[in-house]
């Protein structure tokens, strides 16, 4: 029982090597690529992700819709898990095509085509996804075993996708075929992971089909339970610190700390170690949280960890230029370790929120929650990395010129803008989830209550839901 429950677990973690190593590659390679490689200014990649959480907003709460309507041999997620994977590939493959065309109103127009072909092979993928982690067990400290497989290979795939994508770009004397390259090997393996995924995690709960409409009212249902927007705030604020961060590590790195060696074109391993060390403690903190999960509950440890990555935050303005790396290694080090926490967390309490859904609605919504919550989360990493790019763009970062010389430095007022930024945004964002989490109510007792109500629907379920 227990190798096969491993099993079910290392199956379930495996498409989060998609998810995880996605979210890499494009937080912390995409905007230089379309920057220094395509040659688009801040600015528009801004305008391109904002638009492409527009389409999100549509398709991501519609694929939730569509699967908890579906019937087949392989259940209600996994089988859009199987047809999607190779498009995985295929998506990978566009979003890092090097669009060279002359008029720069072509290249954002082809950018912009091939990040929305990505983006809804994402949805096609990961809402699936998010609904299976609240079906593929009942138990409450289950749930957060099968989590932190999940995130540990996810932070593993993080890990990976930081420092190799980058590596194997830097192999070709020309980064076009560098990342052509690097998008194809990286989609074959996302894309194959997810087919593991979906041919062998094998879900505990089976539902009905839900029978609601295709209507906002009916797919925005899920916002009426109070626990699902406590869980969607903190998830938020967790993906907006963490696009931010990631969005503008490489070029804090790059442009400040190792700010002369840049300027004179040498290449460092600064960022890459840096960056790996900060995904390796996350790995490192997960059973540490899973026993303060275990012991003090699933906020507690919410906020223990957004406390210990706001306080290392803080330090960001008071490193100087040109440091030794070995600070950056621990400053990466201690804010990896309180990043795990709140990353964690969230992925956790999921399946509670659906089981408390299923108490308000009669049905078990786990497609259009998982669909909010994708959609939060694509939502959280644009309006991030937008509002970063508009203002690095406007305290002067400078983009790469088609054909000109590279961008070797940056003007203070760029890295200046670029420090504050790192700072101050898990000190607000996080700030805000560690308030949130003081008024999320199920802990192990009450998601028991709530079980057990699930189980006898014949009892009161009126004062379970007015105490959530």
């Amino acid at each position: 029982m227990a190798q096969q429950t491993l099993k079910r677990k290392l199956a379930f973690a495996s498409a989060d090597i998609f998810g995880g190593g996605s979210f890499n590659i494009v937080n912390f390679l995409y905007p230089g690529f379309l920057a220094i490689t395509v040659g688009i200014s801040p600015y528009w990649i801004g305008v391109i992700m904002l638009v492409a959480r527009i389409w999100d907003a549509i398709t991501d709460p519609l694929m939730g819709h569509i699967s908890d309507r579906t019937s087949s041999k392989m259940g209600k997620r996994r089988i859009y898990m199987v047809f999607a994977a190779p498009f995985v590939l295929i998506s990978m493959y566009l979003l890092f095509f090097p669009f060279a065309f002359p008029a720069v109103s072509l290249r954002i127009i082809a950018v912009l085509l091939s990040y929305l072909v990505f983006t809804t092979v994402q949805t096609s993928v990961m809402i699936p996804y998010y609904s299976l982690s609240s079906e593929i067990t009942s138990d409450y400290q289950e749930r957060a075993s099968f989590n932190s497989y999940r995130l540990g290979f996810s932070i593993f795939s993080s890990i990976i996708c930081v420092a190799v994508p980058g590596i194997v770009v830097g192999l070709f004397p020309d980064k076009a075929i560098g990342y052509q390259v690097m998008s194809l090997s990286f989609g074959l393996l996302f894309g194959l992971s997810v087919l593991f995924t979906g041919l062998f995690a094998r879900e505990e709960i089976q539902t009905p089909i839900v029978q609601a409409k295709l209507s906002f009212k009916d797919m925005a249902k899920p916002l009426g339970l109070r626990p699902f927007r406590q869980y969607l705030g903190m998830f938020l604020v967790l993906q907006m610190s963490m696009a931010i961060m990631s969005g503008l590590f490489f070029f804090y790195v790059d442009f400040f700390i190792t700010k002369d060696q840049t300027a004179s074109g040498q290449a460092t391993m600064v960022g890459l170690i840096s960056a790996a060390l900060m995904f390796s403690m996350q790995i490192v903190a997960l059973p540490v949280y899973l026993k303060m999960i275990e012991k003090k509950g699933k906020t507690y440890a919410y906020r223990f960890g957004a406390f210990l990555w706001i306080a290392t935050a803080l330090f960001i303005p008071l490193i100087p230029a040109n440091v030794n790396p070995l600070v950056i290694y621990l400053v990466g080090a201690l804010m990896g370790f309180g990043i795990s926490g709140p990353g964690l967390v969230p992925h956790t309490m999921y399946g509670d929120v659906v089981d408390a859904g299923q108490i308000a609605f009669g049905d078990r919504l786990d497609g259009q929650m998982s669909g909010f919550t994708n959609f939060i989360n694509k939502i959280a990493q644009a309006i991030g990395l937008a509002i970063v790019m508009f203002l690095i763009g406007l305290a002067g970062f400078q983009e790469q010129v088609l054909g000109g010389p590279a961008v070797v430095s940056q003007p203070d007022s760029a890295t200046l803008m670029i420090r504050l930024i790192m700072m101050l945004a898990p000190l607000i964002f996080m700030g805000i989830g560690i308030f949130i989490s003081t008024k999320y109510k199920i802990d192990a007792k009450k998601q028991h209550d709530i079980a057990e109500a699930i189980k006898h629907p014949e009892l009161s379920r009126k004062g379970l839901i007015e105490e959530l």
